[in-house]
């Protein structure tokens, strides 16, 4: 009777695990049922999209380094950059002209962003902090410079989730956080990642409270806000992600890589849809956005 007991957990989990395993098949093969067709096919019924001869509009000339990153402002005139001689600078992109320029307390300035009511930005880096300034054309912005949060390595982006309140931030110590603008005080993190994260960036719609991550782990997250929990991952890069886009519809995510290649993974099917590589293109591809008809894909490399 004694190893009758000793035996019925482990023929329990046994049984458990066979369960698990067909159940796991089961629902694999009705999520197949569903994916009839590929991207590919629907594709070739579209017309083919002719050559773009894109020409420069306006240059702003103003950093003495790398810019690192850039964000338009609400009003779609203003644009907000950051760079690696330490400066943030606030342009009028009609007329070239700098706002303000603001010198940090340390290089490589990674991540800037604009708040949805365009009277704030946000940056940081290698400071291992996100701070917030207040835009007034009437007094120095770096007077009344904020502190909102701090992480325990670089902080590698950053971006407002519909309201001047929070902003949400991503670091070098492989997290991200939400954090209160008025009280600095940390509302969320979310861990998940193994390594540094790159990019995040926010699903479309009103509520805002799902949004994506790309990692130097390969793995691309996709997070629910409210309770700090991953709720769908996908991999497939073989280098660090480093820049995740949504698609304007909220379906669906667009990925780009050190491993010289764009994915496209669809958050209904669960899966990659689409590689966009070419042997020719050998650098990692460091943004990617879509346009706004929502059909094409915009990459940079950088050699």
């Amino acid at each position: 009777m004694e190893n009758d007991s000793k035996d019925c957990p482990v023929e329990t989990i046994e049984s458990l695990t066979k369960e698990a395993e067909a159940l796991k098949k089961k629902l694999e093969d009705e999520r197949q049922k569903l994916n009839d067709v590929t991207l590919a096919t629907v594709a070739d019924r579209l017309d083919i999209i002719n050559y773009m001869n894109i020409k420069p509009r306006r240059t702003l000339k103003g950093h003495q380094a790398k810019v690192l990153c850039s964000d338009w402002s609400p009003d779609k005139r203003h644009i907000v950059s950051s760079s690696q001689d330490g400066k943030m600078i606030i342009w009028d992109a009609f007329t070239t002209n700098k706002e303000h320029a603001v010198t940090m307390p340390t290089t490589w300035v990674m991540a800037c962003a604009y708040a949805p009511s365009g009277n704030l930005v946000a940056c940081g880096g290698l400071d291992n902090k996100v701070t917030v300034y207040p835009l007034s054309l009437e007094e120095d912005v770096s007077l009344r410079k904020k502190t909102v949060g701090t992480h325990t390595s670089y902080m590698s982006c950053c971006i407002f989730p519909n309201s001047d309140q929070q902003i949400l931030t991503g670091s070098g110590d492989s997290t991200c956080a939400l954090w209160d603008v008025e009280s600095g005080q940390l509302l969320q993190s979310f861990h998940g990642h193994c390594a540094d994260v790159m990019s995040i960036d926010l699903a479309p719609s009103e509520t805002g409270n799902t949004f994506v991550s790309g990692s130097c782990d390969k793995m691309v997250l996709i997070w629910d806000m409210r309770t700090g929990q991953c709720v769908q991952s996908f991999e497939g890069h073989e280098s660090d992600v480093n820049s995740v886009k949504f698609h304007p519809s909220g379906d669906a995510v667009a990925t780009g890589s050190d491993d010289a290649s764009c994915r496209l993974f669809d958050l209904r099917a669960d899966k990659e849809i689409a590689v966009y590589s070419k042997e020719s293109i050998i650098f990692g591809a460091n943004s990617v956005d879509f346009s706004g008809v929502c059909c094409s894909l915009a990459t940079t490399t950088t050699p």
